[in-house]
């Protein structure tokens, strides 16, 4: 599943004390090469808890949850049904816990950049070498609500 850039979209919501929910989703930008011939893109999503208490201008934070491991090997040939349209891929989805942690940095008001750390084992993942996968990053965002 190696390197590359991942983009994600996220969110969490804390509803007691510092403890919440959260949901995430990450792709990769581009297309990899497996084996040396065929296209592919992984595809992460998962939804948990969160733990995170804000401390002035900081917020750690640490995930864990239960999600899906989704990667689409591209083919030269379309695959089309009545529910779904056509689709050049063929998708490869497998169980998967996630676990991650990262801090929240404020410079200005609710606006945070966070850098991040994602660690995902990935259920019979048999096309790879390994069934697990890390992501390393980083995320800006706003915070609603809060101090």
């Amino acid at each position: 599943m190696g390197g590359g850039l991942y983009l994600s979209f996220s969110g969490d919501i804390a509803f007691w004390h510092n403890l919440g929910v959260q949901g995430e989703v990450a792709w990769r930008a581009s297309q990899g090469t497996y084996l040396g011939y065929q296209p592919y893109r992984p595809v992460f999503y998962d939804f948990g808890a969160i733990y995170t208490k804000r401390y002035g201008r900081i917020a750690p934070e640490l995930t864990a949850g239960l999600g899906a491991s989704s990667t689409r090997f591209y083919t030269n040939y379309y695959n089309c049904n009545f529910i779904s349209g056509c689709t050049n891929y063929n998708s490869s989805t497998h169980f998967m816990l996630a676990f991650g942690g990262g801090v929240k940095l404020y410079p200005f008001h609710n606006f945070f950049v966070r850098p991040e750390v994602r660690y995902y084992w990935i259920h019979n993942n048999f096309e790879f070498a390994s069934d697990n996968a890390l992501r390393i990053g980083a995320a800006i965002g706003y915070s609603f609500g809060g101090k």
